[in-house]
């Protein structure tokens, strides 16, 4: 059997740091972790080859090769989705498509010969023993949240090392909160379930033997979901790992905000390496926290939170949303002062959607105000939901986040606050001094010299090397990534 395992562009948004990574040569942020792990679940004696088309090109040579397509894809991933399964229609390529796209929007998709649904350590064997016996079904689900201590290790042998800025490793999956837009209920429920301490250094020791020796991104929904098991066995797991393999990677994943209240467990991320963690604020207004159940952000002073823990070294990216039923003209202000009073640099603003089988979805239906499917682009301005601010009024103002945000005058002042409060910590992977340099002659000239904002530019280098001289590499990234965020903005405003 030859079967090609497609994973599909993402399209150009804040989330996939294209414009960044061209400054440090990479295609990509990582590799796509559960079509590789699925990779190694199919039977040894077929032969594999993957297709990751946010690296390369999908070729009607490939598809001609295959006899099975296999697609894994995310919701924003749709409409890459729809043209590779037309091409595979086109060759005659019969095709194999499971992930959260296809796990909540199946009945979009009766084209598709088979549908493996919801998580593959329950769904797939089933259907390779139907293929097997030539019996197979188009579509295959269950509601089970399987053990995940069996899930393998992933087929990193199928990966091109030299097109990823990281590689991608799964401790987790599942959430304890219970957030009302949130799709994680649906797909990977609310109990966290754990891999053992033996499994995650397995898996280190993978990453480890291909070459690896940069970031590493532990996936999970919530990575502290289970406090109590991190604390005891897994990090002090991982910081012993790193003292033997003299310190090969360092780390960033998901986390919940509620992180700040466990000094115990900041202390032992800070010594796991763990640099950057990226949690989800949604709104500075309590209505509308209250609103979507985000209690873990409620009752606290949010912005001293993300202080403390870029005072401990961590820089905090995080998720926004505007769009709740709660939300009143003056929430576009307090979402730009809350954001350049934070310091979050890498602030990701978007639009609320309701995913299919969320409470909000629920909700929403019952009320008769879903207006159609989620496009999977929280940015383009389109609702499938009718919003109780009305529509114009919504877009206008998200507009102006979007643009004040990024625009040179608060992107540096934000890097600014967010320098005065960071505390820097030892770079202990020694790789990639080469690649910074590489970066800062490039931002010298994309920024500082062609640039239009370069008199900011050079007042941040100037004020930085005078101020904290230690700190310049990280103003530059930061320049850098103003430079992504501010191309994706200038993109999505000729189309709005």
């Amino acid at each position: 059997m030859n079967v090609l395992l497609v994973s599909p562009e993402y399209p150009d948004t804040f989330w996939g740091f294209r414009h960044v990574l061209k400054y440090i040569s990479k295609s990509a942020g990582m590799p796509p972790l559960g079509l590789l792990t699925v990779a190694t679940m199919l039977p040894r004696e077929w032969n594999k080859k993957l297709v990751d088309m946010n690296v390369a090109s999908l070729c009607e040579k490939d598809i001609e090769w295959a006899d099975y397509v296999f697609i894994s894809a995310m919701i924003a991933q749709k409409k890459s989705v729809n043209d590779v399964v037309k091409l595979c229609k086109a060759l005659n390529t019969k095709i194999v498509a499971g992930g959260p796209l296809f796990t909540t929007g199946y009945d979009e998709y009766d084209e598709i010969d088979h549908l493996v649904l919801n998580e593959a350590e329950v769904t797939l064997s089933h259907f390779l023993e139907d293929l097997k016996n030539g019996c197979a079904k188009h579509l295959y689900s269950s509601h089970e949240f399987p053990d995940i201590s069996v899930t393998p290790i992933p087929a990193w042998e199928l990966v091109d090392l030299k097109k990823y800025n990281s590689m991608a490793l799964q401790y987790s999956r599942g959430c304890p909160f219970d957030c009302e837009f949130c799709d994680i209920m649906v797909l990977n429920g609310r109990m966290p379930r754990t891999k053992t301490r033996e499994q995650v250094i397995r898996e280190l020791d993978a990453i480890y033997d291909i070459g690896w020796r940069r970031d590493v991104f532990i996936v999970d929904d919530n990575f502290i979901g289970n406090k109590k098991k991190l604390k005891i066995e897994i990090l002090p797991a991982i910081i012993d790992w790193l003292r033997k393999k003299k310190n090969p990677f360092s780390f960033f994943t998901e986390v919940s905000l509620n992180i700040a209240d466990d000094d115990e467990l900041i202390d032992l991320m800070v010594e796991a390496d763990f640099k950057t963690l990226f949690v989800g604020i949604e709104s500075p207004n309590d209505q509308s926290l209250a609103e979507c159940g985000k209690k873990q952000n409620r009752n606290r002073d949010m912005i001293a939170s993300v202080k403390k823990l870029q005072k401990r070294g961590f820089q905090v990216h995080a998720g926004f949303i505007i769009g709740f039923d709660n939300d009143t003209p003056e929430i576009f202000d307090k979402q730009i002062d809350f954001i350049q009073e934070s310091g979050i640099v890498t602030a990701m603003v978007g639009l609320l959607n309701a995913p299919a089988g969320t409470r909000l979805y629920k909700r929403l239906e019952s009320e008769n105000r879903i207006a159609g499917k989620v496009s999977g682009d929280n940015m383009d301005c389109s609702l499938n939901f009718i919003p109780k601010m009305d529509y114009p009024s919504l877009i206008e103002g998200y507009k102006r986040v979007i643009q004040t945000i990024y625009s040179h005058k608060y992107f540096y002042r934000r890097i600014t606050t967010f320098l005065k409060e960071y505390r820097l910590r030892e770079n202990k992977v020694r790789s990639r001094k080469y690649e910074y340099v590489r970066a800062f002659f490039r931002s010298v000239w994309h920024i500082g010299f062609i640039g239009k904002g370069r008199i900011h530019y050079w007042k941040l280098l100037v004020c930085t090397f005078l101020r904290y001289p230690a700190k310049l590499p990280m103003a530059i990234s930061l320049a850098i990534y103003g430079y992504h965020f501010r191309k994706i903005a200038e993109n999505y405003l000729k189309v709005w």
